[in-house]
């Protein structure tokens, strides 16, 4: 559900359950990257628009590890 004053998700990643596959670096370029001395996910932007949900929840469903999570 987006943020009825900014129309924007919230996305939040367990960097404890990350370990780098980068699946969601490959659906959602804009909002994830991997840091790749730690082989963790970095959120690049943690309320993207809502334009982006398509993407954000292919890389939420892709992660291997359960790592991401759309709230609110």
């Amino acid at each position: 559900m987006p943020n009825a004053l900014t129309g924007h998700l919230r996305v939040e990643a367990n960097r404890d359950r990350c370990d780098g596959h980068g699946q969601c670096l490959l659906a959602a370029p804009t909002v994830f990257d991997v840091d790749e001395k730690a082989n963790k996910v970095i959120l690049l932007d943690p309320e993207p628009v809502e334009g982006l949900r398509a993407a954000v929840q292919r890389a939420v469903s892709m992660c291997p590890m359960g790592a991401l999570e759309i709230v609110g």
